[in-house]
């Protein structure tokens, strides 16, 4: 269902308001570069502060520009239910390829109530990427209790995995990874790891502006030309690591900004980088090829 590099896409900011013109700029440049699809409303779109008024302009500005020539994820989860189905309700109107529906953060649920969430969310009939990330949801999902959930809710058809223990992922790649589940890596700095693991997909917040370097690098090792990938993944790790000096998606937004895309305008509770933080970003920029980025 998924393959290639998937852009969690930014939300452009100019003076507090939604900046569609290079929203749209940005999703020409992803498509010419050629991803595979786009997560939209996901955690670097801001989403938490968008109201439900700029939620349904986004969508329906991206779904006219992307025009179902690559996939569309939506992003529609949140700790409570009855907001997921609402966010559910909103999201179906543009024909998502599948729903991105985070593991309820905070409350942490028992199995029996994350069973009964997913399978809310799957009376939609579309399918599921359940997004596991442990360190934002203060929730890790030990193997067993995956076992238990994906049993009991068929929908779920993927996993978008941005945990960092190496041991589970390799054993979740292992035991799931063979047909019952796609695998799709969420941490920009492990993709080598799980492409190694049998993924065939990255959802990927640096991909706003590195996904010509991502591209290069899924393309080269599905024709068996590893080390010719690890080659641009050692080339792009200094831009993943700069993407990340500071909380996600500040560093990439000024990122964009100095490529001459948007600004690099945050919403609160974000805050606009340290001016040191835009140095050492500065500094890595002028080293880099200019050819890893969009």
């Amino acid at each position: 269902m998924f393959n290639g590099v998937i852009p969690a896409l930014i939300t452009p900011f100019r003076d507090d308001k939604i900046d569609f013109k290079a929203l749209e700029l940005l999703i020409d440049k992803q498509l010419s570069a050629g991803v595979s699809g786009f997560v939209l409303l996901g955690t670097t779109a801001e989403t938490a502060t968008l109201s439900a008024k700029e939620q349904e302009e986004i969508l329906k500005c991206c779904a006219q520009k992307i025009n179902k020539k690559v996939k569309i994820i939506i992003g529609v989860g949140s700790n409570s239910t009855a907001s997921t189905l609402s966010n559910i309700d909103m999201a179906v109107k543009y024909n998502p390829d599948a729903l991105l529906v985070v593991t309820p953060y905070y409350n942490k649920p028992n199995l029996s109530g994350m069973i009964a969430h997913y399978n809310a969310a799957a009376s939609a009939k579309l399918p599921i990427m359940l997004y596991h990330i442990p360190g934002r949801t203060g929730q890790k999902l030990s193997i067993p209790f995956f076992d238990e959930l994906l049993k009991a809710v068929p929908a779920i058809k993927a996993v978008k995995e941005s945990d960092y223990d190496i041991a589970q992922i390799a054993a979740m790649a292992v035991k799931f990874g063979s047909g019952r589940l796609e695998y799709v890596c969420g941490n920009d700095d492990l993709w080598p790891v799980f492409l190694g693991l049998g993924s065939r997909a990255i959802v990927s917040a640096a991909g706003n502006t590195l996904s010509p370097a991502f591209i290069k690098i899924y393309n080269l090792f599905t024709q068996g030309k590893t080390q010719e990938a690890m080659d641009v993944f050692r080339a792009v790790f200094p831009l993943i690591t700069a993407s990340y000096f500071e909380v996600n998606p500040t560093c990439g937004k000024y990122m964009l900004e100095k490529l001459g895309f948007c600004t690099s305008e945050v919403r609160l509770p974000l805050g606009p980088l340290a001016a040191e933080t835009k140095q050492k970003i500065d500094a890595v920029l002028s080293a880099s090829a200019r050819d890893l980025m969009i």
